[in-house]
């Protein structure tokens, strides 16, 4: 761009005064105070593209729909509907460069996306920018609006197809966890609750149930999506659809259905639609369940392929990078590491979504930009963990089957699995038997004289003690040992 074209500048108007705009900007003077007035995150709202789009689908909504209802002329309608569909496709997203933290309850987000499509319109209609005597940014592109219809409308669009790139992920996750169950299906291990030793389980059912949590997460994350699908396009300011057409709700409500492809609904009540945030709170809410289930399963491939010398040392993670300046061959579990700080930051944006919703006052919500910031960022960065998870951790997993082998046969848990058979009390005394002279269960319970070899090894076959092949026969019954001393009901000698 030539560097006159670059200096050139137009004057633009408002309430308030008059400014001077670089000359290539699509923004206006509104967008201009807003620039001035909320340096606060120094993130524009294109950081988050479906907002973008969401606001530009609104935009077209009702422009079709003031065309239809006959309160807009066709051919400012139709420049208006084309220069949102740019928008929509991706183009001008460099424009909408007001912050995503700002006061006024989202009118410059709203004033940002009127200037601009309505600047692309003038373009496309041969004018130059700024010419609003021909198409006016409030008049024109924002009919039979308000930012308090506009802006949560675009913010629950923006979500609505946030989501589905993020269920996308996950869906992929959760195959991906699958894909190792059914690879380690026949590892069996040591199961582990309050960090102590167990009874047996496999690596592939511990795999699996990380598979099953995340699919549980996919389904509640999409119903309460549906609670993001009721809007109140038609309220205006306050609810009660001052400055519209009486068939302009049902109009553009049907437009936007058609434009966005979600199944959007018009709330019953425009005036409590209008004020209430909570179906952010509750979605919100949903994406911090997700994160902190994933959070844990994190945890556990941190301990599970912790060590590896000196740990559990059960799986091994794909080394990503050197964990150390100091200790040479040291690698960290990087990508588990970087899912939990998302989660913690997830946590504390639901956090501040809910203080948000708390602080509406009377007819309006002024911190819907801070709710609408926290979510999206969760939504963003839980998208991007999920990916990163997946590509560099979970898929290359690879399980050290000789030490899970090793442990198994030598745990004293794997005990329970007879205890139908010989009882509580003769189990919990092999057991500690065992513990103190490193000697095998299975040898002891025969030595016993308790349960056949054959028996003992039926019982404690991977299938059985995994819980993969249920125990079907009869459980006898056990007489009562007498000690020594001739008592009857003691626990049975030990050899």
């Amino acid at each position: 761009m030539a560097l006159d074209a670059m200096m050139r500048t137009r004057t633009e108007t408002d309430s308030l005064g008059s400014l001077e705009i670089p000359g290539e900007a699509y923004w206006g003077i509104h967008t201009a105070r807003a620039l001035e007035n909320f340096p606060i995150s120094k993130r524009p709202i294109s950081v988050y593209k479906d907002l973008v789009k969401a606001l530009a689908m609104v935009k077209q909504a009702s422009a079709r729909a003031n065309k239809e209802i006959g309160v807009l002329d066709a051919e400012k309608a139709d420049l208006i509907d084309r220069a949102a569909q740019l928008v929509i496709e991706g183009q001008y997203h460099d424009q909408f460069v007001v912050g995503v933290i700002q006061g006024g309850a989202g009118t410059s987000t709203n004033m940002n996306a009127n200037e601009v499509i309505t600047n692309i319109a003038l373009e496309l209609a041969g004018r130059e920018k700024g010419d609003y005597a021909f198409l006016s940014p409030i008049d024109d592109t924002n009919r039979s609006q308000s930012t308090n219809d506009v802006y949560p409308t675009a913010i629950k669009v923006g979500l609505g197809l946030d989501l589905l790139t993020l269920l996308d992920e996950l869906d992929l996750l959760r195959k991906a966890f699958l894909a190792k169950a059914v690879e380690f299906h026949d590892v069996l291990k040591v199961g582990r609750t309050q960090l102590q030793d167990a009874v047996p389980m496999t690596l592939g059912q511990e795999f699996h149930g990380f598979a099953t949590t995340l699919g549980e997460d996919h389904s509640r994350l999409k119903e309460n999506a549906y609670l993001l699908y009721e809007i109140n396009m038609g309220a205006t300011a306050i609810g009660t659809g001052i400055t519209t057409h009486p068939g302009y709700g049902q109009a553009v409500l049907r437009h936007l259905r058609e434009i966005s492809g979600l199944d959007l609904d018009l709330a019953t009540d425009l005036v409590e639609s209008t004020s209430d945030t909570g179906a952010f709170m509750s979605f919100s809410s949903s994406l911090k369940r997700n994160a902190i289930k994933l959070s844990k399963i994190c945890n556990d491939l941190r301990l599970l392929s912790s060590g590896p010398q000196a740990g559990f040392g059960e799986i091994n993670l794909p080394a990503r990078q050197a964990g150390s300046s100091i200790m040479p061959g040291k690698v960290n579990p990087v990508i588990p590491e970087v899912v939990n700080q998302v989660a913690f930051a997830v946590a504390g944006a639901d956090l501040t979504v809910t203080m948000a919703v708390e602080g509406g006052q009377l007819q309006l919500n002024a911190f819907e930009p801070v709710i609408a910031h926290s979510i999206f960022q969760s939504i963003t960065w839980m998208r991007r963990g999920m990916h990163t998870l997946r590509v560099n951790c979970v898929e290359g997993i690879t399980a050290n089957r000789e030490r899970l082998g090793g442990m198994v046969g030598s745990s004293v848990g794997v005990i329970t699995a007879l205890t139908p058979f010989i009882g509580y009390s003769a189990a919990a005394a092999l057991a500690k038997t065992a513990l103190l002279t490193g000697r095998s269960v299975a040898d002891l319970v025969v030595e016993a004289g308790l349960m056949s070899r054959e028996d003992v090894m039926k019982q404690l076959s991977p299938a059985r003690l995994s819980g993969l092949e249920a125990i079907t026969a009869a459980i006898p019954v056990i007489p009562p040992v007498a000690d020594p001393a001739g008592e009857v009901g003691a626990d049975p000698q030990i050899p």
